[in-house]
């Protein structure tokens, strides 16, 4: 997991690979609210295969020709997954949906109830995993080892570290538009989304950034695939811009990240944030996951500050879940801890040549974050580790916001995605 370098637990890990078919990562979302059966607005239940969330939305408001603003999810669910989840079509009847299913590409729509509210992000209360981990060596020793990790993890809790998911695999390229945001400005964001191609992406897709590092729009646009839809959306604008303005200035810029989804544009410093929260999460587990460390500012499970508390109790209240040493989501309002666990978190933004100020980004304010405290671990529940012919079934569940391969990491012992 990017910049995370601690583990909490002292086993050895499982080894062996996850995802190697689509169907060894199985995800399920646990609805904080089920739909009524009545009601404006219309929830479909869906299941879908190597598609990611945003990328769904956005076709079925193509087919229903409207705009993705009247849709709904609660959370993003992993691509290379089979994952199930509320998708909500605002002021549209189940009726109107009826066929929508064989218009949509490895999508099935298991269920459509109307509803009175609509749905949106957040509103959920966490996600059950099934995933298959093969190639494991000795496997019934192995699922004995992984349920002794698990057991571990469900008592003290899992390094709350930020997945892959948050910032690419073959690209892990997000947080950087985010640093560059925050740091160089808008074009440089621009850029750093569109050009830089990377060694690990297919020959093509480097050669399409190639172009536009070049400068050179039109054949950059042409030799994109249909896989690369944001940054065609960006380039579209600029194009449009240049024809309109004869050359491209900040406001042409600022209009291409415009372009695109908000949930998307708004991941870019995000996904800053989550690459500095990791690196303090490494520092801070190394003196104890569970337990309090003066100067630590304690969260709630709602995330609000505890600015009163025993001494004398405490531990125990971390223990029982429900209170938690936090690290920094760094923003411009974001409290640092004390002590030395606060000269921990400013040597982080020393390194980085950063202040707080600089996550308002003023030209985007709304790109900018004023930051939250995050706790440094989540609760995993209905642990299980069975051995099966392909090697070890590992199932849980963990809260909305934590990531599966931060449990993974743990049990396997290695980075994965």
């Amino acid at each position: 997991m990017l910049n995370a370098e601690t583990y909490l637990t002292p086993q050895k890990g499982i080894g062996g690979q996850i995802r190697t078919i689509n169907e060894d990562f199985y995800v399920e979302e646990i609805p904080e609210t089920q739909p009524k059966g009545e009601g404006p607005n219309t929830w479909l239940w869906i299941e879908k295969e190597g598609r990611n969330t945003l990328d769904v939305v956005l076709d079925i408001a193509r087919e229903m020709k409207m705009n993705r603003k009247q849709m709904g999810f609660a959370g993003m669910k992993d691509k290379a997954a089979v994952t199930r989840q509320w998708i909500c079509v605002s002021n549209k009847t189940p009726e109107e949906l009826q066929g929508l299913e064989d218009k949509l590409h490895h999508v099935k729509i298991l269920d459509i109830v109307p509803h009175q509210k609509k749905l949106r992000i957040g509103q959920l209360v966490g996600n059950k995993f099934r995933l298959q981990v093969r190639d494991v060596e000795d496997p019934d020793s192995a699922a004995q080892r992984a349920e002794e990790i698990l057991e571990q993890l469900k008592e003290r809790g899992v390094p709350n570290y930020y997945g892959f998911q948050r910032f690419g695999k073959n690209r892990p390229n997000t947080h950087l538009v985010g640093k560059a945001l925050i740091k160089e400005g808008v074009k440089a964001a621009v850029d750093r989304y569109i050009g830089h191609p990377y060694d690990t992406e297919p020959q093509h897709i480097q050669e399409a950034r190639k172009f536009y590092d070049e400068g050179e729009l039109e054949e950059s646009l042409d030799s994109m695939p249909s896989g690369m839809r944001y940054e065609k959306m960006m380039i579209r604008t600029l194009l449009k811009e240049k024809k309109k303005k004869g050359e491209l200035d900040e406001k042409s810029y600022i209009r291409a990240l415009k372009s695109l989804p908000k949930p998307l544009s708004r991941m870019f410093v995000h996904a800053y944030q989550s690459y500095l929260f990791n690196r303090a999460v490494s520092e801070r587990i190394k003196l104890g996951i569970d337990q309090y460390v003066e100067g630590d500012i304690l969260i709630d499970n709602e995330e609000h500050l505890i600015h009163e508390f025993d001494p004398e109790t405490i531990n125990q209240e971390i223990k029982d879940f429900q209170a938690h040493p936090s690290a920094p989501l760094f923003g411009s309002k974001v409290p640092l801890a004390g002590g030395k666990l606060g000269i921990m978190e400013q040597e982080i933004l020393d390194e980085e040549h950063l202040k707080l100020e600089d996550f308002v980004v003023p030209l985007m304010p709304k790109l900018g974050s004023h930051g939250i405290r995050r706790a440094i671990r989540f609760k995993i529940w209905d642990v299980s580790a069975e051995v099966t012919e392909e090697g070890v079934l590992l199932g849980f569940s963990i809260p909305k916001g934590s990531y599966a391969t931060s449990v993974l990491r743990e049990v396997m012992k290695k980075d994965v995605y």
